[in-house]
């Protein structure tokens, strides 16, 4: 599963997905499990919006204490309408782009782990699919949080030579730039089911980079 990954910038969001980020606050060059980064959902009037949400859709902060927190960066889509930390924002049609510039798998081929960014072969940042949630907090904000939304990919040429030897391999759902507001706004949950496809490996490119670890601060 991508735990990491580095978002989109200001320019390439107004360029590339055309929303308006004069109102965004700033974020990190890098994601992490509950920090703040841009996705875009759909508004009021089912025009493109961005907005910040924490990387998890459910944050660690949210769970009650005595109760050990689970990982929602990443969903399965194969489990997505069923698993209840999900279900229901499937249900009601709360997708959402996940604009990045690469993410990042582990590699075990030298027999150690190490980082490798998967990136467009074109050099473009690019949307993967995603699911949000929006919340009221006690003061009575409305914050926003997302998960990813992953595939098999045990025969994918390129996705399958990550994780661990013995681990099912799993790739995030590249979104192709004519379907961004189809799988923004279709209402048909089939229609949308059917856009959670393995990227084409022609489209990406991979290469090592350095094993930075997790800090362990959480910023949102």
């Amino acid at each position: 599963m991508c735990v990491n990954y580095t978002p989109s910038r200001r320019d390439a969001l107004e360029k590339h997905f055309a929303v308006n980020t004069d109102s965004l606050p700033e974020w990190k060059p890098e994601v992490w499990q509950d920090y703040a980064a841009p996705i875009i959902k759909p508004d009021h009037a089912g025009q493109r919006e961005v907005v910040l949400a924490g990387f998890g859709l459910i944050a660690k902060s949210e769970f009650p204490a005595g109760r050990k927190p689970f990982s929602t960066m990443n969903a399965r889509a194969e489990t997505i309408a069923a698993l209840p930390s999900f279900a229901r924002h499937w249900q009601r049609g709360q997708r959402c782009l996940v604009p990045m510039q690469y993410f990042c798998e582990p590699n075990y081929e030298s027999g150690r782990a190490q980082r490798w960014k998967i990136a467009m072969a074109s050099g473009e940042d690019f949307a993967v699919a995603g699911l949000y949630r929006s919340r009221r907090t006690p003061e009575g904000e409305i914050v926003h949080s997302f998960t990813q939304i992953t595939v098999n990919a045990d025969q994918h040429p390129l996705m399958s030579r990550f994780h661990p030897p013995a681990d099912e391999k799993r790739s995030l759902v590249v979104i192709a730039a004519k379907d961004y507001d189809a799988w923004l706004h279709h209402t048909d949950l089939q229609f949308a089911t059917g856009l959670l496809q393995l990227p084409d490996a022609h489209w990406l490119q991979a290469e090592p980079v350095d094993n930075t670890p997790e800090p362990q601060l959480s910023l949102f």
